[in-house]
């Protein structure tokens, strides 16, 4: 991986937040609490996609992002500008992200209102840190979920590819190009990204291409002879089946005669089922059954599943605007909420219970049935030494799930230090290949596109006699 094209622009990386973000620690400056200890947690509170579970992506750019994180003298004119003190300028000139991270591993399987990253520091710098977390985790979490339900949806041989550069929303491209792959894409046709994060690059032609020969088979025929090796002709720019895949074939069969072999064929357009079935009869019939069939055009897990279950005859899928865009849901619900302000646990109140915080350290602890399947999480303090033998439902806590005989494991551990990373980067392959190991370990009524089986995560006595008590005082305090 290559992190020396950054994302954002050095001397953007500490505006890039929301502005309350910078008013709310002036604030704390000015009143004298920039030294107060604080800790926040990451977590989500709805699946996206009516599913089953989220792919956690995006912490590699977080802490990448966080360890650069600084107010260099183009932001400062920029702030003293819009008003800000200058003795705030004057603390903003020297600052930079010194506080802990604990993180689950990025490509793990997480679920809601669990909280999978815990950032402990000051209150300046944990507090003006939240925008950036958010928008990077949500969107990768989103994107790479995406492309899971994808995989599922296609089946584990086929190979899957991202075509969505063009229609992402500006460079969030390159972060969906990176998602893809951990949520399980091959290659992407994104060349920046490719070079960024050490991806495959994939791609075959457009209809200009074809359209600019004037003559269907002088296009193909110019194509071969410059990509003899990885040559992949689309067929839909005039007829697919009375012109495209037959001019294809004239092509592979020259390529043979020259020891080269036509790589495939790329559908674009139509009944996608019906035109897969009938080209690959006319490849077959003319004993080019190694010629591959590509296809694209508004895919996504729903079309793909269909596509599958009627028995198109499709090799490869090339997924374009709904992976990148998360279609159809637009964001992933991703909060940031402290639980502990100045050594004392804290928690958000709201009329509706599910918006309720849980405050404190906190962990997650996962258990592995006998199986070798995850049978549910446990929210518990960090400071507990001794693993619950069951837990609660966090709303209903007559509900209660023993987990005495379980296999369990620690979800949450340090990634970064004094604002040091302390993880070594990971291949984005290899991310991918531990989401991979995690989602055979999650059962497949949790992979459900329609009405998934809701995976078990409940709290801790103790947590839920602490959340008890701060909520208890808070009430008493009104």
């Amino acid at each position: 991986m290559n992190q020396e094209t950054p994302l954002i622009a050095e001397h953007l990386t500490g505006l890039y937040t929301d502005f309350y973000e910078l008013t709310m620690i002036q604030g704390y400056f000015l009143e004298g609490k920039k030294d107060e200890k604080a800790v926040f947690d990451y977590f989500f509170r709805t699946n996206p996609f009516k599913g089953g579970y989220v792919i956690y992506a995006g912490l590699e750019n977080v802490l990448h992002l966080l360890k650069n994180f600084r107010f260099p003298e183009k932001a400062l004119d920029f702030l003293a500008s819009h008003g800000f003190r200058d003795e705030f300028l004057k603390y903003l000139s020297e600052f930079s992200f010194n506080g802990d991270i604990y993180s689950v591993k990025e490509g793990e399987i997480i679920f809601p209102n669990e909280p999978v990253m815990r950032l402990e520091g000051n209150i300046m710098e944990t507090q003006v840190v939240e925008t950036l977390i958010l928008n990077i985790l949500n969107f990768e979490s989103l994107i790479a979920t995406k492309a899971s339900r994808i995989r599922e949806a296609a089946g584990k041989e086929t190979t899957i590819t991202d075509f969505g550069m063009r229609r992402a929303q500006s460079i969030a491209s390159l972060q969906a190009a990176r998602a893809s792959i951990i949520g399980g894409f091959n290659s992407t046709s994104n060349v920046a990204a490719a070079c960024m994060y050490g991806l495959q690059t994939t791609g075959t032609m457009a209809h200009s291409w074809v359209m600019s020969f004037g003559d269907e088979l002088k296009a193909f025929r110019k194509y071969a002879e410059l990509y003899p090796s990885n040559c992949v002709l689309l067929v839909d720019t005039y007829n697919t089946l009375n012109s495209g895949v037959p001019n294809a074939i004239v092509v592979a069969k020259e390529l043979e005669l020259k020891g080269e072999k036509l790589l495939g064929i790329r559908l674009d357009s139509g009944d996608l089922t019906y035109i897969s079935k009938k080209a690959r009869k006319m490849l077959d019939e003319a004993g080019l059954d190694y010629v591959k069939i590509i296809a694209s055009n508004q895919l996504d897990e729903i079309i793909i599943r269909s596509l599958e279950e009627q028995g198109a005859k499709i090799d490869i899928f090339g997924v374009g605007t709904k992976l990148v865009t998360g279609y159809p849901d637009a964001a992933l619900d991703g909060v940031y909420k402290i639980a502990v302000n100045n050594d004392k646990p804290v928690m958000k109140i709201s009329e509706n219970i599910q918006k309720m915080t849980l405050p404190g350290k906190k962990n997650i602890i996962r258990f592995t049935n006998n199986e070798n399947k995850f049978a549910g999480d446990a929210i518990i303090l960090e400071n507990e030494s001794n693993i619950p033998e069951e837990f609660y439902h966090p709303l209903f806590p007559d509900k209660k799930k023993n987990v005495k005989d379980f296999h369990f494991e620690r979800l949450l551990t340090p990634v970064m230090e004094q604002g040091q990373i302390k993880i070594p980067v990971i291949p984005v392959q290899e991310i991918a290949e531990y989401t991979k190991k995690r989602l055979n370990k999650l059962d497949d009524s949790h992979k459900r596109f329609e009405n998934p089986h809701v995976y078990k995560v409940g709290i801790s006595k103790k947590l839920m006699k602490l959340r008890d008590n701060v909520k208890e005082e808070i009430m008493g305090r009104k």
